[in-house]
């Protein structure tokens, strides 16, 4: 059956096309609500399909094995037989790999009448995660895929606990957890390709009903803006330090539950310097802005003016959720609203483009980033 879906997809998309995916046989087989066999079993299978995808297109990228958390003792045993133990289908050593892929979730809670998120769970998770697979070298440098990465662990449900689904504080966490995932990746010296999100498109539900999507009725929620701010940065990444960044080795073992977070991460290119800032905070309480003071340095321009366009998302900005409330929560939406709703969740510019001087390769600027806001400042200029 694999080796026939296989051929099946090559003959409809085109070798160049499937060469691309990722071909893996199972999801969470180290839990008992998806896999009632033994491990060994599960090796079994995994030998066979990666077998018979290997035989309708032998340059497939497989691997696996998408396990809850990072694994334990399932995923220790998974890795030594793709590298060690003898291969179901073909008898010989190993089992072709080219990816690695577990999952990792925060744990919210509700605490006092509001949402208290838990990044310190999933920071565990992908740390403990990069560590197995970092600890067998014929592995270390195998792309890794973060096949969940979620501050919850489910996506139809709802509940007090669920409630940053729709707000800021989403699109804060986001920014916060993706930039230490790329930090645990350097520590541990793996190679962290990408990270998907286990979140749905849900039909016939009502406007911001609380399940975790990207949008809702095909009205974009604040987290979309997040990935939208992600795409526009590019190039190589660059050293940015922060001194009200939550210390990485204390957000592992005790989340953001006292001073917030408020930290950078920034890539740099021809002619253009893309950083990310954001203020966030495990507890969805208000509180004071972050007085931001940002110093830029070494720039590839020496001297001169730089363009600076910066993206924000808070209360007011890349919010249809803020929108939609302030138009009294309409269960159905005229169209004119629907229209504003649509608006409202693309990602928005703070004010017009502004010009920055560069002298001797630096620059500053200052700005106030409100609880759970994420700002993207992007630099551009035409001299070196």
């Amino acid at each position: 059956m694999v080796y026939q879906w296989v051929k099946h997809c090559v003959e409809r998309y085109g070798r160049d096309e499937v060469e691309h995916w990722y071909w893996e046989v199972w999801n969470e087989p180290n839990g008992a609500s998806y896999w009632h066999g033994t491990p060994e079993d599960f090796y079994k299978l995994h030998d066979y399909a990666v077998d018979a995808v290997r035989r309708a297109l032998p340059t497939a990228r497989v691997g696996g094995p998408d396990v809850a958390g990072s694994g334990g003792r399932f995923m220790e045993g998974f890795l030594r037989h793709v590298v060690h133990g003898t291969n179901y289908a073909t008898g010989q050593q190993g089992t072709p790999t080219d990816f690695l892929a577990f999952h990792a979730k925060g744990s919210p809670g509700f605490v006092n009448g509001h949402v208290r998120l838990g990044i310190a769970a999933q920071l565990k998770t992908i740390d403990t995660g990069f560590a197995m697979i970092a600890a067998v070298p014929e592995l270390k440098d195998k792309p890794i895929v973060i096949g969940e990465s979620d501050p919850d662990g489910c996506a139809a449900c709802q509940g007090g606990q669920l409630g940053y689904r729709n707000t800021t504080m989403y699109s804060s966490y986001t920014a916060a957890v993706f930039a230490r995932k790329h930090d645990l990746a350097a520590r541990r010296g793996v190679n962290l390709e990408g990270a998907l999100t286990w979140a749905f498109e849900f039909e016939d539900q009502p406007f911001f009903s609380g399940q975790r999507t990207l949008a809702n009725n095909g009205i974009d929620l604040p987290v979309m803006n997040v990935f939208r701010m992600f795409s526009r940065m590019g190039g190589q990444r660059i050293e940015a330090e922060s001194s009200g960044e939550v210390p990485l080795d204390t957000m592992i073992r005790d989340g953001v539950r006292g001073a917030p977070d408020v930290a950078a991460l920034a890539s740099v290119e021809p002619k253009k310097l893309c950083v990310l800032v954001w203020h966030y905070h495990d507890d969805d309480v208000p509180g004071p802005d972050a007085q931001v003071e940002l110093t830029l340095d070494h720039l590839p321009l020496n001297a001169g003016e730089a363009r600076l366009t910066h993206y924000r998302i808070d209360e007011k900005h890349s919010n249809a959720f803020t929108q939609w409330k302030l138009m009294g929560s309409p269960t159905a939406p005229s169209d004119a609203q629907y229209v504003q709703l649509l608006k409202a969740g693309q990602l928005a510019e703070l004010g017009a483009p502004e010009v920055v001087r560069v002298e001797n390769g630096a620059a500053k600027l200052s700005l106030k980033l409100p609880r759970q806001a994420v700002s993207l400042l992007v630099f551009e200029w035409e001299n070196q």
